[in-house]
């Protein structure tokens, strides 16, 4: 077996750092084995070399190896690429196609950003999986493949099974053995090796004097997030070589090259609703019903001023923020007249009556008291007497509503909705 050492010069893999030689030492340990490898990390770290590595020291590393980029893939066109088609499966399908998996028979697949995967597809490749069985598309003839499945992915795949992006089966199934890659923020001794080795890279390609860096420009280079990983050090390292005169690069040179790393912190947010949020949402609805029940009160009253004095604008003046929250924004420019104003039934629950014994009249000094032996068949409500006047008022005037609505004291609008709602 290998040594990480052999292994990092035989890949040209730079840095040192603990965590990095860990997943090279998982990787050297799972190579002559068939067990499936899912390889995390985000993007830019690096996450290729590991597939590679796999195969080289496998015992397939004489078979084809096919590296699959998942999320560049159409997804209409990914179950073809990977399992094949039939001529005639599908519009433009004008010839029979080997897909990777029948292409790789005996070698190895790297699926890359297997994240990306949709649904269908990953239903196909879970049964590769677990009994080595595919059909092409367009095909009801099942087939047979013999193919190890190195995957990696830059997404949180918990996140993704939760949201229900991605099979929790075909996860457990992948990552039998996990490798993750460390990004570039956590290895900082790495930092400036790496660095180095793509300044000098660069200046044998371009032909140029190598560059470096002052002390202070080093410990900008290791501070920095790098949000890109060592995809985004090189492009640095690359820029720099090309652009700058002087092959000394100072703190000021190197800064104007990096972006403003506040804005590549990573925003939490929080979806799932707490219990406090849910406290708070009672809260306002008791708010609101509480309201309402006010309001009903306020209604109670107002219809009780106008039976007890009929003193019509007064009432409605003194009331008028009522009125308008009852009847809204149209009657919100309300002049005081009464006339535009439905007449307000009380509800069946409200109704006053009164009993046999007791009844409620008004006195000379507007004050209730109770008279004895009033009549029950007296008792009506407010509904029934404003139903009674209009009809009266339509059959005296044979049915004319103008007339009938200037007896009554309302507008012939008003006339008209209380004869559609009583259905006369």
């Amino acid at each position: 077996m290998e040594s990480v050492q052999a292994i990092k010069q035989r890949f040209g893999i730079i840095g040192n750092d603990p965590k990095l030689n860990r997943a090279i030492e998982k990787a050297i340990q799972v190579a002559p084995t068939d067990i499936s490898v899912l390889v995390t990390g985000e993007s830019g770290v690096g996450k290729e070399s590991i597939p590679k590595i796999i195969h080289q020291l496998s015992h397939r590393k004489h078979g084809k190896y096919i590296a699959v980029n998942c999320g560049a893939i159409p997804e209409g066109t990914i179950d073809s690429e990977l399992f094949g088609h039939e001529k005639g499966a599908f519009t433009g399908a004008t010839q029979t196609r080997n897909g990777y998996f029948e292409v790789a028979d005996g070698g190895t697949i790297f699926l890359d950003e297997v994240g990306e995967l949709p649904l269908p597809t990953q239903v196909r490749l879970l049964r590769v999986l677990e009994n080595g069985e595919f059909m092409k598309v367009g095909s009801s003839k099942v087939q047979k493949t013999n193919v190890r499945i190195v995957a990696a992915t830059n997404v949180n795949m918990f996140e993704a099974i939760k949201k229900e992006h991605f099979r929790e089966d075909l996860y457990y199934r992948l990552s039998t053995v996990e490798i993750h890659i460390p990004p570039l923020r956590e290895r900082k001794d790495d930092i400036h090796l790496l660095f180095r080795k793509f300044a000098s890279d660069f200046a044998l390609k371009y032909k140029m004097p190598t560059i470096k860096l002052t002390d202070e420009a080093v410990s900008l280079l290791l501070k920095h997030r790098w949000g890109g990983n060592i995809r985004q050090l090189r492009n640095i390292a690359e820029q720099i070589s090309v652009l700058e005169q002087n092959r000394t690069i100072d703190l000021k040179t190197l800064q104007s090259y990096l972006p403003d790393s506040s804005h590549n912190l990573p925003a939490v947010i929080k979806h799932t609703k707490s219990d406090s949020d849910f406290s708070s949402e009672r809260e306002i609805l008791y708010k609101v019903l509480f309201d309402m029940k006010n309001d009903l009160n306020d209604l109670k009253k107002l219809t009780l001023e106008l039976m007890k004095n009929g003193n019509v604008k007064e009432v409605t003046k003194d009331n008028e923020s009522l009125i308008q929250k009852i009847y809204g924004t149209e009657e919100q420019t309300y002049d005081g007249d009464i006339e535009d104003l439905e007449v307000l039934s009380i509800p069946e629950q409200t109704e006053l009556t009164t009993s046999p014994q007791e009844s409620v009249i008004p006195n000379s000094n507007d004050k209730y008291h109770f008279a004895e032996e009033i009549e029950e068949e007296e008792t009506l409500s407010l509904q029934d007497k404003e139903l009674e006047l209009i009809k009266k008022s339509l059959e005296r005037h044979n049915g004319k509503r103008k007339l009938a609505a200037a007896e009554l004291g309302i507008s012939e609008r008003t006339l008209y909705r209380k004869i559609k709602q009583y259905d006369l």
